[in-house]
């Protein structure tokens, strides 16, 4: 494996779909056949012979192979494709509303939108021949999705150029890894959904762009994700998250011998790092960054909490978070992060702004909160967050939802005196049996009040 990071890329130029030629290799595993970069052209040019010619999908596909061939379909007939924060009915018709003239489209039956939806045709039955085709570089392939301060989805553009430049850094990365270097060709399998940018950069757009095929499902469960490893050949790649990763290592599973695992979309504690590398004997890379920027640091969190951002990309500090900026960027995007730069040059994340709290004059992180409620004894996922409505005395008390079996509320909180400032003790604490995750392991606030009112 081998790959250099390109520099800005010209507007007027137009990029390849593939980055290599060699149309014989893997592309995909579906199904248990593997699908070569010849059969995957031959799909793309199919589907997008029947999608309308002028309006943008809402990419919906379930399926990770007929994702990655909608996403290249639209693409190759100069359209977007739209992926909502939530792929719930009413996000799915307030997308509709917001864009006129786009459509749904899916490879499973999704909820009927006044006939705005577009099933895929059959995959994997076109023998005809392609040649690689190309995308403008300043064309629009992706608009994400993300709920803002506010409430309101917020869009967020990517290019083709854009994609391209920031996923030859993580194949950079990839090619570094010892277990990589010189291997051949890699083997994903991911646990995360490919319509989150995690999914798409890591599961999508690496087969795309560099030395990798792509596992087409998305197992969830400890036994799937053995299955589908055992599916395809070594070196493998698990793409996870913290939640994934905390699940598969309850299970007394054997899984494949694995290259590298990646993890995203929330804080991964170093203990559980150290301990996934100590039984699967491979490298966990942390990512950082953000629907606004894709991937734009790694460490390895089993080794020390320093981040090394990839070449090019520049941060500093503001007063409500970090301003981050590199040669793909079309304007440099504000994070809520607060970072503290270190020579390396590295960087420490300190917390979010909005992750920061005050009680009676002292400040404390909600994150720095939940780690230390997650440290307890016997307790196996927790979050800790503010309430919305202040008590009597004016104040907005912390609140925490813990998944212990073996331990009551009461003896959690009086081991939490010992951990953390009164102010700043959780009331209410609840003992609940699952903590409200979405698929990609986050928690939405509203399904945090819900569960806290149950």
């Amino acid at each position: 494996m081998s790959a250099v990071p390109e520099g800005h890329v010209a507007t007027s130029a137009a990029l390849p779909l593939l980055a290599r030629a060699d149309l014989s290799r893997t592309l995909a595993w579906r199904d248990g056949r593997a699908v070569d970069a010849a059969a995957f052209l031959a799909d793309v040019a199919a589907v997008a012979a029947v999608l309308p010619p002028h309006a943008d999908a809402i990419n919906l596909c379930e399926d990770r192979y007929a994702f990655l061939v909608a996403l290249c379909a639209v693409a190759c007939r100069g359209r977007t494709n739209l992926l909502p924060s939530a792929r719930t009915p009413q996000a799915i018709g307030e997308m509709l509303a917001g864009h006129p003239g786009s459509y749904a489209l899916a490879d499973a039956a999704p909820p009927a939108f006044d006939g705005r939806v577009v099933r895929m045709p059959p995959l994997g039955v076109h023998g005809e021949r392609h040649d690689v085709p190309t995308i403008p570089a300043d064309q629009v392939v992706v608009i994400g999705y993300t709920s803002g301060s506010t409430g309101q989805p917020k869009p967020n553009p990517k290019t083709w150029g854009s994609f391209r430049a920031s996923t030859l850094f993580n194949v950079a990365a990839f090619a570094a890894l010892p277990a990589l270097a010189g291997a051949g060709d890699a083997h994903i399998v991911a646990t995360v959904p490919p319509q989150h940018m995690y999914g798409i950069e890591l599961s999508i757009l690496l087969p795309l762009l560099g030395p990798f095929g792509v596992h087409a499902g998305r197992p969830l469960f400890p036994a799937d994700v053995a299955d589908a490893l055992a599916a395809v050949p070594a070196p493998r790649v698990l793409v996870t998250t913290p939640v994934h990763l905390r699940a598969l290592l309850r299970e007394p599973l054997v899984l494949p011998p694995l290259a590298a695992i990646t993890s995203a979309t929330a804080p991964l504690p170093q203990e559980l790092a150290a301990e996934a590398e100590a039984r699967y004997g491979a490298p966990v890379l942390e990512l950082f960054g953000s629907t606004e920027t894709c991937v734009i640091a790694q460490r390895r969190c089993a080794l020390g909490e320093d981040w090394r951002p990839y070449p090019g990309v520049t941060l500093r500090p503001q007063p409500d978070g970090t301003l981050v900026d590199a040669a793909h960027f079309a304007a440099p995007v504000v994070l809520a992060d607060l970072v503290e730069l270190l020579p390396g040059p590295a960087f420490r994340l300190r917390g979010r702004h909005a992750d920061l709290v005050e009680i009676a004059g002292k400040r404390a992180s909600l994150g720095d909160l939940t780690r230390r409620v997650g440290a307890l004894r016997g307790v196996e996922d927790a979050v800790v967050f503010q309430l919305d409505d202040a008590d009597a005395t004016g104040v907005r008390r912390i609140a925490a939802l813990v998944v212990a079996p073996d331990r009551c509320e009461a003896e959690l909180l009086q081991e939490l005196r010992t951990a953390i400032d009164a102010a700043f003790l959780p009331r209410p604490l609840r003992k609940v049996a699952a903590l409200p995750r979405n698929e990609t392991g986050k928690l939405p606030r509203a399904q945090l009040l819900a569960a806290l009112r149950e």
